[in-house]
């Protein structure tokens, strides 16, 4: 007999309840934004679509479901179980802070504010929610069968992850960047698959997936017109750029782009007093890489299931 799953939503504090935070009152957040040429409705109104949003989907989970709540700055303390089905109702970007918390669960990505959200990885209404629970139960049951499930596709996004050499490791959904905290110039030496290497001096590295590549990948990726083809999503490959490396006596610029298939993997050895590794723009939970320590990045063995 399956036992009823647990249904955790997923969510951040909106912009109107940081302010009103920060500020103490409403009216002394107001007169902040008045004075600033801004206005507390506009932010109110993007506050209730979310609480709606919310609301839409607590109120179809069915009856005999667990449930579970969590607020994307208390994940790292959160306990997902294997069996849990996860509601993320936010910005895509809720989706990729959360990646790295799950194995192998099941994301369902909903979309509280269409108009202002590209919706890759939220593309759901909440008004779909009770349709999408039902077809997440169905398809958790496949999944730990090993079977595809029938009905809404589950797409498997890869995800990258970096190993340093005493064992700490990040992963990420759209890219890992290794390089200064500053973002000022970073010095190491890079090793590619095949063994060629370079002492290089850049703004850092950027090791992306297809995910990523709709994302800051692409932004580096657009500037050099680079010819190097992008992953999709769903594909085991990785894309790599160098963000402005600066050629001299000392270190080089030969080896800027390529990508990363299964079962290879960068190698960066630390040539600087202390660089970072963070993944998806969270530097605030960055892995620190010293003088002489080297890290590893390649596809991690876990992909992000999310529910179409």
């Amino acid at each position: 007999m399956t036992l009823p799953p647990r249904a955790v939503l997923v969510h951040r504090r909106t912009e109107l309840q940081e302010l009103v935070d920060r500020h103490s009152t409403r009216g002394q957040a107001a007169f902040y934004l008045r004075t600033r040429g801004r206005r507390i409705e506009d932010l109110e109104v993007r506050h209730e679509a979310v609480e709606a949003a919310i609301g839409a989907v607590t109120s179809v989970i069915p009856a005999d479901w667990h449930r579970g709540t969590v607020e994307r700055a208390d994940l790292p303390r959160f306990q997902f179980a294997p069996d849990d089905i996860i509601v993320a109702v936010g910005q895509d970007g809720l989706v990729a802070n959360l990646a790295k918390y799950l194995d192998g669960q099941l994301v369902i990505g909903i979309d509280p504010e269409p108009e202002r959200n590209p919706g890759v990885l939220v593309s759901h209404s909440p008004r779909a929610a009770a349709d999408l629970l039902s077809a997440a139960a169905g398809a958790r049951v496949e999944l730990s069968r090993q079977r595809k499930p029938a009905g809404h596709r589950v797409d498997q996004l890869t995800m990258v992850v970096a190993i340093t050499d005493d064992g700490q490791q990040i992963t990420a959904l759209n890219e890992i960047y290794l390089g200064q905290p500053t973002h000022q110039t970073a010095r190491y030496s890079l090793r590619l698959p095949d063994g060629e290497a370079e002492a290089q001096a850049s703004s850092g590295l950027i090791v992306a997936t297809g995910t990523g590549a709709t994302g800051w990948c692409r932004s580096a990726w657009l500037e050099r017109k680079s010819s190097l083809v992008l992953p999709a999503p769903a594909e085991r490959r990785l894309s790599w750029f160098v963000r402005e490396a600066w050629p001299s006596p000392a270190t080089g610029t030969a080896l800027t782009e390529g990508s990363l298939a299964s079962g290879q993997a960068l190698t960066v050895s630390a040539e600087s007093d202390r660089l970072v590794l963070f993944g998806d723009g969270v530097e605030a939970d960055a892995v620190p890489l010293t003088w002489g320590q080297t890290a590893t990045v390649r596809l991690a063995d876990r992909s992000l299931n999310l529910l179409r």
